[in-house]
């Protein structure tokens, strides 16, 4: 199997502004390097009808392009299954009845870093198990021997985060983040994974998982978020900031992709004339401000 890069959307609604720039970013390394360029819809939750046309819509109007056919986590449910079963098998996992105000309310475990689960579920005895089990469903933890990892980021450089025991498939039986994504990306061959920089603190759990499950650790660069006015993350909220809303107020399509590519430091037009420019060492490292209708470039 090919390496490949990779953009994986969650369909809850239509992308912004910053969803779209790192989109180009991901396309851009993964092609820049003769990477594949797959694209997978995270829609195990919070999926809203008609949002995967709209996102991959948008995506097709700036250019980006991906190979093969567009994969869904929903029809992977197998394989987080079979994942699961064998953190299981090998004594790495156990049931977690805690609610979130429980667990934000219980006292840290000693020499855990600060955020990580304090272990409340992790040696309950069958009878204890079985009296919560009649309360509510378990949620399913992975039985971590280690307090925090560290991982190589092409933008970051060594990053050392908290590892505890974290949700491997929630109490309603959807399967969590942290495990799709490892088992995702081994099973696509994805070997690079450019994502925002808010996803760098769950990177070492990933890595531990992966690591666990003898699958490969992919090449990982963190892109800056693009934030508003307020320097707080870009959301909706703030306006026109889809190319739909963009559209309304005069912007076409080809503004905002050029607009996103002068905040890379590459120059206006097809996505393929700014890959000859691409370096990623000259990228800029800090978070851009998104100037709104009417300014440069919007």
């Amino acid at each position: 199997m090919t390496s490949a890069g990779r953009f994986a959307p969650s369909p809850s609604g239509e992308l912004h502004v910053g969803n779209l720039r790192t989109a180009i970013l991901a396309w851009l390394f993964a092609r820049s390097t003769g990477r594949r360029f797959l694209m997978r819809v995270e829609d195990l939750d919070r999926a809203r009808a008609g949002a995967e046309a709209e996102q991959l819509r948008d995506l097709a109007a700036i250019g980006v392009t991906w190979d093969g056919g567009v994969v869904r986590q929903t029809d992977r449910e197998h394989l987080y299954a079979g994942a699961i079963a064998r953190l299981a098998a090998a004594g790495l996992t156990y049931e977690c009845f805690c609610t979130r105000r429980e667990i934000q309310e219980a006292p840290s475990a000693p020499h855990a870093p600060q955020g990580a689960y304090p272990g409340t579920c992790r040696n309950l005895s069958e009878a204890e198990r079985e009296l919560k089990r009649a309360v509510r469903p378990a949620a399913i933890r992975l039985r971590a021997a280690v307090v925090e990892g560290t991982v190589q980021d092409l933008l970051h450089g060594s990053y050392t985060g908290v590892v505890d025991d974290f949700v491997l498939r929630r109490n309603d039986g959807v399967t969590a983040y942290n495990l799709a994504v490892v088992v995702d990306d081994a099973g696509q061959g994805i070997d690079q994974v450019v994502r925002g920089d808010d996803l760098l603190p769950s990177t070492p759990r990933q890595a531990y998982l992966a690591k666990l499950l003898n699958m490969p650790l992919p090449e990982y660069a963190h892109v800056p978020l693009v934030v508003n006015t307020h320097g707080v993350r870009l959301a909706k909220r703030d306006g026109a900031v889809t190319l739909a809303d963009l559209a309304l107020a005069g912007v076409g399509n080809d503004d905002v992709r050029d607009a996103l590519l002068a905040s890379l430091g590459l120059p206006a037009g097809p996505l393929e004339h700014a890959l000859a420019h691409f370096d990623p060492a000259a990228l800029p490292r800090g978070q851009w401000v998104w100037p709104g209708v009417g300014s440069r470039g919007a």
